[in-house]
């Protein structure tokens, strides 16, 4: 079996990180239309399509969650058919093709050689970590709450890059025994803080805390003193050099806001109108983009900020249903790891943070690295280990 194409990789990340990337956010104003999701997709596949002839498809049973899925993204389309007139339909079908198709596509990539989509995607995502924090940190600045974000993106997703990249570092320590890519993670710290994201934070501490209970057996006690101390020496670094603006965010978003006076962005009066609406509509939901349609577009809100909620106001129990049979499935073929415990492990803790992390912000389109990352944990578990060079003398003889 041969390794797979590192182009193909790079390509559907990149769109993936990208997000909602159009020409206007360059400045270039008369070239709104030009969606470079589009364009990187239809690249990306056919470096794909070049990668998949080389490469064997190993893996040929456990792929219902994946079946299911689609069906999930395809009702979730057609229930643009029952949505309300100022709903925004033709904005999210895109968002949900472009879902479906990064999700295949990069299943497709993992499949036949995750020990090396595994790493790479680490890799390249333990890069981006480190250009996204210090273009916020250097370049963009405080945006007008003060909150750091970059390359125009929202500081909640320019949070789930950070933690994702802290995701990263201790994977590649994992991976390679390397100890360079842990002397990273303050930076990663950081910039997340800055971005003002409370639910990232809570997503990224349910993770680590979730880690670290599994983990608890392996770990050595003079392990957990060392990381202890340089745990406590980077806050100390990061509180003595952060710039103020890191203090003054602190102060007001973490401890005045969140602490003192309860504030959660109104969040929960957001969630209690999804709710109201899924037990108006419990059977099909009120159809693709309707929490907008009937509710957004009167008070300027855009989506639930919660993805489980959006489903059930917008899809109702036959989305909710559709969407938990995927997770269902997907839990059974990623438990106990597989074939690859490590790099399944990792994959799913990637897959779980960023799902947990819509349980605070984003849209449909916003769980995309969720969905792409537990098709990495799926591919990593079914995909039986290969002897590259046994193989190799097999076909030469």
């Amino acid at each position: 079996m041969k390794r797979a194409f590192l182009a193909p990789g790079l390509l559907l990340i990149v769109v993936a990180i990208g997000g909602r990337y159009t020409l206007d956010r360059a400045g270039l104003l008369e070239l709104a239309w030009v969606d470079l999701r589009v364009i990187g997709l239809a690249v990306a596949l056919v470096v794909l399509a070049l990668d998949t002839v080389q490469r064997d498809r190993a893996v040929r049973e456990g792929e219902g969650w994946l079946v299911v899925a689609v069906l999930f993204f395809v009702f979730q389309i057609a229930s643009a058919l029952w949505a309300p007139p100022a709903a925004r339909v033709g904005p999210q079908v895109l968002d949900l093709v472009l879902l479906i198709v990064l999700v295949l596509a990069f299943y497709q990539y993992s499949v036949g050689d995750p020990e090396t989509v595994v790493r790479f995607t680490f890799q390249l995502f333990f890069v981006a970590a480190i250009i996204y924090a210090l273009a916020a940190i250097f370049i963009s600045g405080p945006g007008e709450q003060g909150r750091y974000s970059a390359f125009g993106g929202g500081p909640n997703v320019f949070a789930r890059i950070e933690v994702l990249g802290v995701i990263s570092a201790i994977a590649l320590f994992m991976l390679t025994g390397r100890k360079l890519p842990l002397l990273v993670i303050p930076l990663f710290l950081l910039a997340t803080v800055l971005s003002g994201s409370r639910g990232t934070l809570v997503a990224g501490g349910v993770v680590g805390f979730f880690a670290l209970l599994k983990l608890r057996h392996r770990i050595s006690a003079g392990a957990i003193a060392a990381a202890g101390v340089v745990a406590v020496v980077a806050v100390g670094a990061i509180w003595a050099l952060a710039p103020p603006e890191f203090t003054d965010l602190f102060q007001e978003r973490f401890v005045e806001q969140t602490v003192q006076e309860q504030y959660l962005s109104g969040r929960t009066d957001i969630w209690m109108a999804a709710v109201r609406m899924f037990a108006d509509y419990p059977v099909a939901g009120s159809g693709l983009d309707g929490f907008y349609g009937l509710i957004g577009v009167n008070q300027a809100v855009e989506y639930p900020h919660n993805y489980v909620l959006a489903v059930a106001a917008e899809g109702g129990l036959a989305g909710l249903g559709l969407m938990t049979a995927s997770i269902v499935l997907w839990t059974r073929v990623v438990r106990g790891g597989g074939a690859r415990p490590q790099l399944t492990g990792l994959a799913v803790a990637a897959a779980v943070f960023v799902a947990l992390s819509g349980l605070f912000s984003g849209d449909y389109y916003d769980s995309r690295l969720a969905w792409m990352f537990a098709g990495l944990a799926a591919a990593a578990a079914l995909s039986q280990p290969v002897d590259h060079e046994r193989r190799s003398l097999a076909v030469a003889r």
